[in-house]
């Protein structure tokens, strides 16, 4: 159903629109009492084209400074650099006459200026363009610098990654992506420049411009001699001003794809990729302070395929930043292998970084990411085209791409310049449930296919789990436990770790005589691991097994039913015995919330180990 503004806003809206273009409705009856008769066509083609030409030469002064200061204005939280803002766009604020005088006192033949240049930038074509440029100039300033904000700064990143210095990722990135609306912003500075008056006619009354040309006639001979005049201003008024109401509107040639394309083809043979050469490894020590937020971690793991969990906020995006060199810190220090990488910046790394969107350029088609690399391997980069189901999908741009499509491109752009790294930053947060599993899917099968390590940020643990060999839980900077996906899921080191990797059935206990733990108060239970149990009267962590509690008539616990849930189809209970909820798989319909039960607790599905400080623990 379409919807629409209220009531009073439309008669706003009216109102302004009625008003702005009422003027051009009535100039209409007078064309006929135009004094056609007496036009100086010659004269006034000369104006135009003074006009015409020095609006030109002004934009493109205003083109070749005003977008790099644009940037320079976006990318800068410096203070100072607010105030030159300020200072740039003030013209828009001024009365075009006080313009003038300004420029008067800078370029008047009695400025130091003025005298310097023997009088030659006042009353000539070069006054023209200069007064043009100082009250034109906002226009393209303001939409570069708006531009320049609204492209994603992640793209520099990931250009970055991708071995292209400054100046390139400027040119080939920043700018083709923000020339959309500076294209639009030049246009209107062109307008202002080409119908300026004020600031012109103070500095540089002769060679006539168009606007200065039509204030003379009218002055001379009145209105009907001034009419024939609108015309050309108003004809290319109206040029410039569809001009840039085009630039603003970017139309896609066709609809995002969201269909099923997300796995990779079935029966590729992606085992030709797998590197021969002996596996790499990655050691990092991460410190990086960001105002009240201090980092400090560090890992060596003995695998290739790792994963960094956390809860937002914890330097898990800020760890990923600092191994790619995407943040700089002299104090961190990062090895892959005999390499250090801390040294190198993030240009020359070789390695592969994926935001959550993937970082994909969007004015780039497939065929251009995968040629974009610095060191892309067009032999590589046809294999990957090939076995990651992309050959039909070179010539489509990221907008036509479904989620996974884009993560398949990411991944060939990466592996195209044989990368040794890939980092994820939680690729799969924005994903619906159904398409998140297929793309982890997919990403493992590549993941054990390919040579390179790789690393996914996340915070979800199944998915750590999935796609990770050891796993690196982090918070508030600092790490609470490394090792092993299998030792740290089974003995997280404490609850907080629990918690984070979403364990049920965990808990802190006392360790009592011949293998029996205390886990609340009057509840003891036995466990299946004695031998390796602390020594009694020690702190101590359990887990039980969610199939080692078993709901029975004859059970020597009495519980009650706090809560039934259904996860992913399967039906939960949580019961709560003297104070302590255990979680289990259970069909049984008459076990309702509320409803007392008898449990036993076998001891075979209990374990127990010593709570300690963080730890890390990884195998040879």
């Amino acid at each position: 159903m379409k919807r629409t503004a209220a009531r009073p806003l439309l008669w706003l809206a009216a109102l302004l629109a009625v008003y702005l273009c009422a003027p051009f409705v009535a100039s209409v009856p007078q064309l006929g009492a135009a004094d056609w008769a007496n036009v100086d066509w010659r004269a006034t083609w000369s104006a135009v084209g003074v006009s015409a030409a020095s609006a030109s030469v002004a934009s493109l002064a205003i083109l070749l400074g005003g977008v790099p200061l644009g940037y320079f204005l976006a990318r800068s939280t410096s203070r100072k650099v607010a105030l030159l803002g300020f200072f740039v766009q003030l013209p828009l604020a001024l009365p075009p006459l006080t313009s003038g005088v300004l420029l008067l006192f800078l370029l008047g033949p009695y400025s130091w200026v003025g005298r310097l240049t023997r009088g030659m930038l006042t009353d000539s074509f070069a006054g023209i363009v200069l007064a043009e440029v100082f009250v034109a100039a906002p226009f393209l300033i303001i939409a570069a610098k708006s531009a320049f904000t609204a492209v994603d700064p992640v793209l520099d990143d990931v250009a970055a990654t991708l071995g292209h210095h400054a100046g390139s990722r400027f040119f080939r990135v920043m700018l083709p992506v923000a020339w959309p609306a500076i294209r639009a912003g030049l246009a209107l500075a062109w307008l202002r420049a080409f119908g300026e008056f004020g600031a012109t006619v103070m500095v540089a009354y002769h060679p006539y411009s168009l606007p200065v040309y039509t204030y003379v006639v009218f002055g001379g001979q009145g209105l009907p001699a001034m009419m024939p005049l609108l015309l050309p201003t108003l004809a290319i008024a109206i040029v410039c001003a569809a001009l840039s109401i085009y630039s603003l509107r970017r139309k896609s040639a066709l609809e995002q794809t969201e269909n099923g394309d997300d796995t990779l083809e079935p029966g590729a043979d992606l085992t030709a990729s797998r590197s021969e050469t002996a596996e790499l490894r990655l050691a990092f020590h991460l410190q990086r302070r960001l105002g009240a937020f201090d980092l400090d971690i560090a890992w060596t793991p003995a695998t290739r395929r790792l994963a960094i969990i956390g809860p937002s906020g914890s330097g898990k995006s800020l760890a990923l930043r600092l191994i790619a060199g995407l943040e700089s810190n002299a104090s961190s220090s990062v090895t892959l292998g005999a390499t250090r990488l801390d040294t190198l910046p993030p240009e020359r790394r070789q390695i592969g970084y994926m935001p959550q969107d993937y970082g994909l350029f969007p004015h780039m088609t497939v065929a251009q990411q995968l040629a974009f690399p610095v060191d892309a391997d067009p032999a590589s980069a046809r294999y990957w085209l090939d076995h990651l189901g992309l050959a039909q999908l070179v010539a489509r741009l990221p907008h036509q791409l479904s989620f996974g499509q884009r993560q398949r491109v990411a991944l060939a752009r990466a592996l195209t310049r044989h990368s040794e790294l890939l980092l994820f930053d939680e690729p799969f947060a924005a994903l619906d449930t159904p398409r998140r599993r297929r793309l982890q899917q997919s990403l493992r099968t590549l993941q054990r296919e390919i040579a390179a390590v790789t690393i996914i940020v996340t915070h979800d643990p199944d998915e750590a789990a999935l796609l990770a060999d050891e796993v690196l839980v982090v918070e508030q900077g600092r790490m609470l436990q490394a090792g092993l996906i299998d030792t740290v899921f089974e003995r997280p080191a404490s609850m907080r770790v629990a918690g984070l990797l979403g364990l049920h059935n965990v808990g802190e206990g006392v360790m009592r005589a011949s293998g029996h733990v205390e886990i609340a108060q009057g509840l003891v239970i036995g466990t299946g691991d004695s031998g390796l149990a602390p020594d009694a009267g020690q702190r101590v962590m359990w887990r039980v097994s969610s199939h080692a509690v078993v709901v029975s008539e004859g059970g020597m616990h009495a519980g009650v039913v706090d809560a039934v849930e259904l996860r992913r189809g399967e039906r939960y209970v949580r019961v709560n015995i003297a104070g302590v909820r255990f979680d289990i798989a259970n069909e049984d319909t008459r076990l309702r919330e509320g409803a007392p039960c008898l449990v036993d607790i076998r001891a075979s599905g209990v374990t127990v180990w010593q709570a300690g400080a963080p730890h890390q623990a990884s195998c040879a």
